[in-house]
């Protein structure tokens, strides 16, 4: 089984990339992040002809995800996450899908940092981390795919020095996140990778791509159960050259049946 998250930046400018990419590598499951569109403007007529069932909370022109099953129909589970009831953006989207519960994440970007933009980012991932204690209790198949918005590591930045202040290289954010780790969540591509120099996303400014100026920021968080049948995680990476593309590449893993 493949399970794909895929930050597509724009899912209506990005709609014959989105297609296409789905044409050429099947995934079971797609998790997508900033759509950038409402409910209301989502193209689920085309993702039901590409092959996919798809689930979606969207948001005129900012954030927005969704979680897409080739040949059947996502069966939601959760829309949001619980403990700050004015949030409105649309950030999180969790789903049972051949017999894995997936959640599709788009995690707040935090900068300017310091401000209440990255206070923000921290709340939410205290939340999303109650959210995942919370999943860690059925014992099932669990996989967190998304863009989190954090370079985990050194090792997961192009250039330390150029991203010492964003607020995705702060000590409290790879700190938020760890702690994920230290409950037990299998952070896929790092396993697959140890080393290091992967990466998910090329900025659209200063030649990034060419220069392969990048960062890992998109991943997937395995419950032990989903740990146990990994096979493989990797990257997409071509799907960032090609024309009209998203700044991030897919990132897939492959589960065991």
């Amino acid at each position: 089984m493949r399970i794909a998250t895929f930050n597509i930046n724009g899912i209506k400018a990005r709609l014959p990339r989105l297609l296409e990419w789905l044409e050429e590598t099947r995934p079971d499951i797609a998790c997508l992040q900033e759509l950038k569109t409402s409910d209301e403007t989502f193209p689920v007529k085309d993702i039901e002809a590409a092959g996919y069932g798809a689930l979606w909370h969207g948001q005129k022109g900012f954030n927005g995800v969704a979680i897409l099953a080739r040949g059947e129909m996502p069966v939601e589970a959760q829309r949001g996450l619980d403990g700050e009831a004015e949030d409105e953006h649309s950030r999180y989207l969790e789903a049972d899908v051949k017999g894995v519960r997936v959640a599709s994440i788009y995690l707040p970007n935090g900068n300017p940092q310091p401000g209440p933009k990255f206070d923000y980012k921290l709340r939410w991932m205290k939340r999303l981390r109650a959210r995942a204690q919370q999943l860690w209790q059925d014992e099932g198949p669990v996989v967190l795919a998304g863009d989190y918005n954090v370079i985990p590591f050194d090792r997961d930045t192009f250039s330390v020095r150029a991203m010492q202040d964003d607020a995705l290289m702060q000590p409290e954010s790879r700190s938020a996140y760890r702690a994920m780790l230290g409950d037990g969540w299998t952070d896929a591509l790092a396993v697959r990778h140890p080393a290091g120099g992967v990466w998910t996303y090329w900025d659209y400014q200063a030649n990034a791509w060419p220069r392969d100026a990048g960062l890992r920021i998109d991943h997937l968080l395995l419950s032990p159960v989903a740990a146990d049948r990994l096979v493989d995680a990797q990257v997409d990476r071509d799907t960032r050259g090609r024309e009209k593309a998203s700044d991030h590449a897919p990132v897939w893993i492959e589960l065991r049946d």
